[in-house]
């Protein structure tokens, strides 16, 4: 049976350090896994000044989740445990899988202008597979998929599949769709999508109207906004919007165009350990990942120079 989703609720990013000095917007994060199962993390990365990012992220581990870099404009370096190394540029994506755990680092350089443009999401693990082999997947740009309905509605394809067009990144746990979609001026699309599945919106230009809603009210619960919805707002730039379920989600643009990443997987439901850049299902397994970390056994496999 057909059914619109609506919308459940709605953040505005907020502005956070990280690692060496990272400055960037979080659009969720930590205490909001079960709004967001099997999503952990989203951080907006844009930023025109090198000193807010080129300190970057050292060598740091994780165990237990996947992390999911998309960069749209500058170059990002990485390396890691298991010796890859190289770096993503504009229009790449770099999909980790850390599983039993992996040491890696990601030191952004931004593009020749200054500008470094990018998002990173972390997805939950669940715990049949938390202790799987760690793996690595660079994708370029030319291997991400664009297809373009109705010669309006133009949707790049990094995971899932639209119109008959499958992304490159396939067989994950979770069965992810992550969408990076743009659409012009007075304009209507509706998207389908699993029922069951968590599904989001965020906003990174423009404006969008989701789901029909238009009225915003934002308040504030322990420092982050929030907002209730009644008929017609439309979501402008760093702006997210969760969906209560369906099997479809609507979006309209108004006077300007609209672009914005739409990303959904199949929830985990189970418990959730997280502390740092481990997320496990105990606690118990937090303190052996930190006391492997310690010891020097955290690595399951054989680490290579880098």
């Amino acid at each position: 049976m057909e059914s619109q989703r609506k919308i459940r609720k709605i953040f505005k990013s907020k502005p956070v350090i990280e690692s060496a000095g990272v400055h960037l917007k979080r659009a969720f994060g930590f205490g909001q896994t079960r709004l967001f199962d099997p999503f952990l993390l989203l951080d907006d990365f844009r930023s025109d000044i090198p000193a807010h990012y080129q300190q970057g992220f050292p060598w740091h581990p994780h165990r237990g989740i996947e992390t999911i870099t998309y960069v749209l404009e500058g170059d990002v370096e990485h390396g890691d445990s298991m010796g890859n190394t190289g770096h993503i540029t504009s229009g790449d994506v770099q999909w980790m899988t850390a599983g039993s755990g992996i040491v890696h680092q990601e030191m952004p350089k931004g593009g020749q202008d200054g500008k470094m443009e990018g998002f990173q999401l972390w997805a939950n693990l669940p715990a049949s597979q938390k202790m799987m082999p760690p793996r690595y997947r660079d994708v370029k740009a030319g291997e991400i998929p664009k297809v373009t309905l109705d010669n309006r509605v133009e949707i790049g394809i990094i995971s899932g599949t639209v119109a008959g067009t499958q992304g490159p990144v396939k067989d994950i746990v979770i069965e992810p769709e992550y969408l990076d979609i743009s659409l012009p001026e007075n304009t209507d699309y509706s998207h389908p999508t699993t029922p069951g599945h968590t599904v989001m919106a965020y906003v990174i230009a423009g404006s969008a109207c989701f789901c029909g809603e238009k009225e915003a009210f934002s308040y504030e619960v322990e420092g982050v906004n929030y907002f209730d919805m009644e008929r017609g707002a439309f979501l402008g730039n760093e702006t997210l919007a969760v969906f209560g379920d369906g099997s479809h989600v609507t979006v309209s643009t108004g006077d300007e165009p609209g672009r914005f990443l739409l990303i959904s997987g199949k929830p985990i439901g189970e418990p959730v350990a997280w502390q740092g850049p481990i997320v496990m299902n105990t606690q118990e397994e937090l303190r052996i990942a930190f006391e492997e970390y310690r010891q020097g056994t955290f690595l399951k496999h054989k680490e290579v120079e880098t």
